[in-house]
């Protein structure tokens, strides 16, 4: 067996993971944007039994904002392969 092999089917299993990790990043940073452009007239979905204050909605955006960047720097790494 080559090495080939067995780093492609290495990187199909993380297939998977990279797509999660995409599309948490991407759902993230579309929900931090609207924290911060939005403010005050969040769809419903976002604020039910959500006591948040306006203040709150900058920091909650910019938690967003980081999870989403974070996720898309997971799955950047894990896209790389590990060769010597």
């Amino acid at each position: 067996m080559s090495t080939a092999s067995v780093s492609g089917g290495a990187s199909s299993s993380k297939k998977p993971l990279i797509i999660v990790l995409a599309v948490i990043g991407v759902v993230a940073i579309i929900l931090g944007i609207l924290y911060m452009v939005a403010g005050s007239s969040l769809p419903s979905f976002l604020t039910s039994g959500s006591h948040v204050h306006k203040g709150n909605h900058l920091a909650r955006g910019g938690v967003a904002l980081v999870v989403g960047i974070a996720a898309f720097v997971g799955a950047w790494f894990s896209t790389k392969s590990k060769s010597k």
